[in-house]
């Protein structure tokens, strides 16, 4: 059998999450959970022009997403499915990974463990000591640090444990890519943080 990576050069990615990154959270009680239904998914304002500027630098697009209500029986997985299907429709990315399963089950591939950007490396020949992990939450961070690749922290300032020392930190998807974007500029630049983009 071909091994995938064979049919690609390494390159560099940004792994993003879903909820609180390219889509809006439902915030209740200063926590974010993800939407429920499909008619509550929508997009966040920055998500198509800055995934469209990271692409334009070259970096491959995957989005990690824990969906632990399916596993957990309160949202059909064709409901999960549909709002996949609406990101890939509408913003430039090259693959989505998503775990299903419920917390407990103990599984690989949630977060913070890093068996999505793992397979999506395998998969897509990326060179994960060149990527970047996005995320709002603690275990995204988590899971970006245990592949192998420097992590951005949007803060949203929720009311949940804060990630420890994310290599960089910011307030937005624009931020985010600002960031990424600036590090591929400038290769000898300072890659270690935690480095904080200005809010605006």
């Amino acid at each position: 059998m071909n091994n995938p990576t064979s049919q690609f050069a390494r390159r560099a990615a940004v792994f993003l999450d879903r909820d609180g990154v390219l889509c809006r959270s439902d915030i209740r009680d200063g926590k974010p959970y993800a939407p429920t239904r499909f008619e509550d998914f929508e997009l966040l304002a920055d998500a198509e022009p800055e995934l469209r500027a990271l692409k334009l630098g070259g970096f491959v697009l995957v989005v990690v997403t824990n969906q632990p209500d399916v596993g957990n029986g309160i949202v059909d997985r064709s409901e999960v499915d549909r709002m996949n299907a609406e990101i890939t429709r509408q913003l430039p990315v090259d693959a989505i990974k998503a775990c299903y399963h419920a917390q407990t089950e103990g599984c690989e591939c949630r977060k913070p463990k890093p068996g999505m950007l793992l397979d999506a490396a395998h998969d897509l020949g990326i060179d994960l000591a060149a990527s970047f992990m996005v995320g709002d939450r603690w275990s995204d961070i988590d899971a970006g640090r245990a592949a192998g690749c420097r992590t951005v922290f949007i803060d949203r300032d929720y009311a949940e444990r804060r990630p420890e020392a994310p290599d960089f930190i910011t307030y937005s998807m624009a931020g985010a890519a600002g960031l990424i974007l600036a590090q591929a500029a400038d290769a000898n630049g300072d890659m270690k943080g935690p480095h904080h983009a200005e809010r605006h």
